[in-house]
């Protein structure tokens, strides 16, 4: 699982790097330029994701969240690769 923050009507398309909540939860801080009406932040949100990581959005599926900022997504496909993608991405953003 994957749990992002989302920004809709962010002005672009991006990762903005990794944070940490009040909670001591870390979240992949994201924004798209899509608003958040009729799942179109949701989609984007996930067309984004699967951009970054290079596997098809078909492979990441929106568990929770569909109405909140805090989302969780579910990836499916071969851990060892996604885990290394998700760590080029948050090198690129911490830059």
């Amino acid at each position: 699982m994957l749990t992002v923050r989302l920004t809709p009507k962010g002005g672009r398309d991006a990762i903005d790097g990794i944070k940490l909540l009040s909670d001591g939860h870390s979240v992949v801080k994201t924004r798209v330029r899509a608003p958040a009406s009729d799942g179109a932040a949701n989609a984007a949100l996930i067309n984004l994701v699967a951009r970054a990581l290079d596997i098809a959005p078909r492979d990441i599926a929106l568990k929770s969240g569909a109405a909140s900022r805090i989302k969780r997504l579910l990836i499916r496909g071969d851990t060892s690769v996604i885990t290394a993608a998700l760590g080029r991405v948050a090198k690129a953003s911490a830059r």
